[in-house]
């Protein structure tokens, strides 16, 4: 063979070892992926404002879900996913792993403690009696609820507090429950319902959406919390540990300010 014909099939198997390392470095450079964004997965019911309702724009928003964004971030988290789910099913979407944690104004009881783990509480609230703005029925308290249909959201700390009066206490109150509060204030005001008993925060802001007023209050002293599932002390720690952090902080007020006008 003459040289230049080594020279040339010297060539061609360069040139074979190239294409070849290089397809080989395109199949395995295809095969690697970026790691995997960390995402925290938040379950919450959409239909209690300021703490979680949705915008004009769609968007499930509130004091709740900007708080856990931030909590997520600060224990390591890219970010939140939000999961939609109406409040009687946030504790077995939790315990089934649908989800990682609930952030849906939940107040701390001690039945539900029997079913979750929560944090440290992060916002205190009492029970509100609304009724139609301007209507000649106007509750002061329980007492005057007597005879009259009550709506309430099912699960609820409300509906267990009227649930109590009737059974134990011999009330006679027809409780009326719905899967959101929305609907039950949207009965309010179409007089299918004599009140609603809910959340004083929650109340406020109806006030200012539709056309009823806070008739009474009652003292319940109400604590929210996070709730993760039972046993998951990892989780649990990394958040109360940044909640401590984030309630003494500028960015508390902030967000208290955005959604309850007050510092």
């Amino acid at each position: 063979m003459c040289l230049l014909n080594k020279s040339l099939l010297l060539a061609i198997i360069v040139i074979i070892i190239i294409v070849v390392g290089a397809g080989l470095y395109l199949q395995l450079a295809g095969q690697v992926t970026p790691a995997e964004k960390k995402i925290l997965r938040v379950g919450t019911s959409p239909d209690f404002p300021p703490f979680e309702y949705i915008d004009e724009q769609g968007n499930i928003v509130g004091f709740d879900i900007d708080m856990v964004r931030e909590l997520a971030k600060m224990i390591g988290y890219d970010d939140i996913e939000i999961v939609s789910i109406d409040f009687e099913g946030l504790i077995p979407a939790l315990q089934q792993g649908q989800i990682d944690v609930i952030a849906a104004g939940m107040t701390i009881t001690e039945e539900r403690e029997q079913q979750v783990d929560f944090t440290i509480p992060y916002w205190e609230a009492d029970q509100a009696i609304l009724v139609v703005k301007d209507s000649c029925f106007q509750p002061e308290s329980p007492d005057d609820l007597v005879g009259k249909v009550v709506g309430v959201q099912t699960g609820t700390t409300a509906e267990s507090y009227l649930t109590d009066l009737v059974e134990n206490q011999g009330y006679d109150i027809t409780i009326k429950s719905y899967s959101s509060y929305v609907l039950a204030v949207t009965d309010l005001v179409n007089g299918r319902v004599d009140a609603v008993m809910v959340d004083l925060p929650v109340a406020r802001m109806f006030e200012k959406q539709y056309n009823v007023q806070i008739s009474g209050i009652v003292e319940t002293g109400e604590k929210y919390g996070l709730a993760v599932r039972k046993g998951n002390t990892e989780l649990l720690n990394k958040l109360n540990d940044a909640l401590t952090q984030l309630m003494q902080s500028d960015k508390w007020d902030q967000l208290v300010q955005k959604y309850f006008g007050q510092g």
